[in-house]
């Protein structure tokens, strides 16, 4: 049976040869957000002397300072410091490569890595990781491929950028114990300062423009996302887009598999849809001539197209290590989606109103707005330099009417001005002002886009856009666009 299992128990870099190698070493920890505490914590209990720099100065950077401070490092706020003699840069994620603290370790040939690289240097040598990138979508999946491999007994985690840090994922908690197998979310940022990674399997979903800033364009932006197939690492790939396909080919290893995603009838090699099914020709004995059921279109939540997309990339990577069909079935089933992911709000009068407040770039909203016939569109805020003609075209014959808001609506209209023309459109600056106590900016929103709404059609929060400008987050502006609609029902 083809690909079932690991394909080997290569260890990690922190099991050959120097059984600490980071007794005794200065390592500089920069960052205290959320991965810095983890990895200061880890390299103190190896005997590494850790210093910790952060050029905030804050009440909350003061706190965990001093927390750290009592475990044995020597934290330095307020600036970046290379500290002299020092051995090994560990830095956060979000941290630039052009960053002063960088380009001093690489003037002094000092290594820096992340907090990926460094759980992949600790972690046990027989602890799998099946890892999963792209620009959307990356959390659904990870949390589907837990739920997954835990319907089938395995001893499983979700971490990276969701969930448990990863460093604290690859020691042993309290009672000694390690988790098996790890079902890793990395962004483009952890890729970048990750050098050995090898996963046993991971995947590419798709990648659009996003981070372009901090990457300095679009191809090093997806390079860095490529680098999760290096090394050996089994390939699954999203026929559909055109980078997954291509990072899969450049960056991989030829003589590894390599697993396609389809949303239609699977090729040998392929996992895909039948009708309403989903099923695998790639993890079975006789992929020339026989597939097996994983799960039906039903069993996955919910079951717009690039969620199936999603759910086939999970089992791809769990079958990679022999997870059975039935599990796959089951998992899906017991997976709860993460909230403002394409979430069912109400039904009011014929009108569906649906939450994708997460939908945070064109790349999301265009595949949120592609689940649905005919739509009245919530759009806006900040888009970050995202370009948004090709989303309004591909989708203008979906619109119904959209209802704009935020800084960047200016933007958004006049490409629904060039390419939806007949579209109605209304923009949004703040709440009214007579608005009733509790009130907020929402329900003007969904007041007006209800307006527009006939039987049938589907009010969506898809913003394709940050929400920094007027909420707090995304998870804000989900809020509140629901509680709106629910005080509308």
């Amino acid at each position: 049976m083809p690909h079932q299992g690991p394909s080997d128990t290569t260890p990690s870099p922190a099991s050959v040869g120097d059984e600490n190698p980071f007794a005794d070493a200065l390592v500089c920890v920069a960052g205290l957000g959320v991965s810095g505490p983890p990895v200061a914590r880890a390299l103190l209990a190896r005997g590494a002397r850790v210093v910790v720099v952060d050029g905030r100065d804050d009440e909350t950077t003061r706190r965990v300072a001093a927390e750290l401070t009592e475990a044995g490092a020597r934290v330095v706020l307020g600036e970046t410091p290379l500290p002299e003699g020092c051995d090994l840069v560990v830095i956060s994620p979000g941290w630039r490569p052009d960053s002063p603290l960088a380009e001093r370790a690489a003037e002094a040939g000092v290594e820096v890595i992340g907090d990926v690289e460094l759980a992949w240097r600790l972690k046990p040598a027989d602890q799998v990781w099946l890892a999963i990138t792209g620009t959307n979508g990356k959390t659904t999946t990870v949390r589907m491929l837990e739920s997954i491999l835990r319907a089938d007994g395995r001893d499983a985690l979700a971490v990276g950028n969701v969930g448990t840090p990863i460093v604290d994922a690859v020691l042993p908690d309290a009672e000694g114990h390690v988790h098996d197998i790890l079902a890793v979310e990395l962004s483009s940022f952890q890729l970048h300062w990750s050098e050995s990674l090898r996963p046993h399997a991971a995947t590419v979903l798709n990648v659009a423009p996003d981070h372009l800033d901090w990457h300095g364009g679009l191809e090093p932006y997806a390079r860095a996302k490529g680098r999760v197939f290096a090394r050996g690492t089994l390939r699954v790939v999203n026929t559909a887009d055109a980078w997954s396909v291509r990072l899969a080919e450049e960056e991989g290893d030829p003589h590894t598999p390599l697993v396609g995603i389809r949303s239609d009838t699977p090729r040998t090699g392929e996992l895909g849809v039948v009708e309403d099914l989903l099923v695998d020709r790639a993890f079975v004995d006789e992929p020339h001539s026989s597939a097996e059921e994983l799960a039906t279109l039903a069993d996955v939540r919910p079951a717009a197209p690039h969620n199936v997309s999603n759910a086939l990339a999970a089992a791809a990577l769990a079958r990679s290590v022999g997870v059975a069909a039935d599990s796959v079935r089951a998992g899906l089933v017991a997976f709860v989606p993460e909230p403002h992911r394409i979430a069912h709000v109400a039904r009011v009068a014929g009108v569906d109103y649906v939450d994708d407040s997460k939908a945070t770039n064109p790349h999301a909203a265009a595949a949120s707005l592609n689940s649905y016939p005919s739509v009245v569109w919530v759009a806006g805020g900040l888009l970050k330099g995202a370009e948004v003609d090709d989303l309004v075209s591909s989708a203008a014959h979906r619109l119904r009417g959209a209802v704009l808001i935020g800084a960047d609506r200016a933007r958004i209209r006049e490409a629904l001005d060039e390419y939806a023309p007949e579209v109605t459109v209304v923009e949004v600056e703040g709440p009214a002002a007579d608005a009733p106590e509790g009130h907020t900016v929402m329900d003007v929103v969904v007041a007006e886009a209800t307006a527009l709404a006939g039987e049938g059609d589907t009010v969506l929060l898809a913003p394709a856009a940050a929400s920094m400008d007027m909420f707090t987050n995304y998870p804000e502006r989900g809020r509140l666009f629901a509680e709106a609609v629910h005080r509308l029902g």
